[in-house]
């Protein structure tokens, strides 16, 4: 750490041998810590507008709170033998949608949240 603002924005974090080595330490930029604030207190406004708003179906696992891979698995099977105990036939695809979110257009996701009046301010 050379000067001052090296010292306001970054912080050494000791990995192994001697401490008075100064090659055994390596930087952790504070700027990830407000980044992390800022991401959450974006994410909270976002979660409450579409809370709010009733924007995501209650059947939505993905990405929520308090439900995982499990509980969409627990709920899918639920289903599915309610309708085979009613005499219906269940048909089911599967769809590998991985990489598929990798060519968004961000501004047209900004403009969509900002449509839904998340009331946060995105520069773009």
């Amino acid at each position: 750490m050379g000067n001052t603002s090296d010292f306001l924005w970054g912080m050494p974090i000791y990995k192994v041998a001697q401490k008075e080595d100064s090659g055994n330490y390596r930087p952790v930029s504070l700027t990830l810590v407000l980044g992390k604030v800022m991401e959450e207190i974006i994410l909270n406004a976002i979660e409450w507008c579409v809370q709010d708003n009733h924007v995501i179906r209650p059947s939505q696992h993905g990405f929520m709170k308090g439900r995982y891979c499990l509980t969409n698995m627990i709920s899918f099977c639920d289903n599915v033998t309610c309708l085979v105990d009613e005499g219906k036939t269940v048909d089911v695809v599967y769809l590998d949608l991985s990489k598929a979110f990798d060519t968004i257009s961000h501004s047209i996701l900004l403009e969509k949240l900002a449509a839904h009046e998340t009331g946060v301010l995105f520069a773009g």
